[in-house]
């Protein structure tokens, strides 16, 4: 079902600037200076999960100032709904991963079991390192077993959150500042 203009401009309207869009690209210069120390010599593939990882990786690439390969994937639990569901791989990795190095760029660090099905999935293929970069790390305590991000833009409350890359309901991907939902 998708929402109206005038409830999706409502969301917008009323939700809470947590992080404008100023402190969110010098959260990505800062995983770009860390990525570049830690993987300018590893020749890694680098992954982009669609549809949350688009806008962060769009901005976080650029700063990667050493070579890498681009590539994507799909894989939701979501479905434009507010919680997940069960695994749909739409696009897995078509790459030969055997002794690569491989960074998997999305947008939030949730729970964690989707990144944990693409990490494991990478291992399987033979990637020698999987490392993971995430603008958001949610606080909580339900995250997957074993599941972590190894650059971290920044570290939000647990409160339902839309804005560069992450959605309400479909919505709001689009912007570079980090919301959340009022009441949520």
């Amino acid at each position: 079902m998708t929402m109206e203009l005038p409830e999706a401009r409502t969301i917008l309207d009323n939700a809470d600037c947590l992080h404008p869009e100023a402190e969110v690209l010098a959260a990505l210069d800062q995983m770009g200076e860390q990525m570049c120390k830690a993987l300018a010599h590893t020749n890694p593939v680098v992954y982009t999960v669609l549809n949350g990882g688009l806008i962060v990786a769009g901005h976080l690439l650029p700063r990667l100032k050493f070579p890498l390969e681009m590539a994507y994937l799909h894989a939701t639990r979501y479905r434009n709904e507010t919680s997940g569901g069960e695994l749909d791989w739409k696009v897995k990795p078509r790459e030969d991963l055997r002794g690569r190095t491989v960074v998997i760029v999305d947008d939030i660090l949730d729970e964690g079991h989707t990144l944990a099905a693409i990490v494991e999935y990478c291992k399987q293929q033979g990637a020698s390192a999987v490392h993971v970069a995430v603008l958001i790390d949610k606080k909580h305590d339900r995250k997957a077993v074993g599941i972590k991000a190894d650059f971290v833009g920044m570290e939000v409350e647990d409160r339902f959150l839309f804005g560069c890359g992450m959605d309400y309901q479909g919505y709001w991907r689009n912007t570079l500042a980090v919301y959340a939902v009022k009441g949520l």
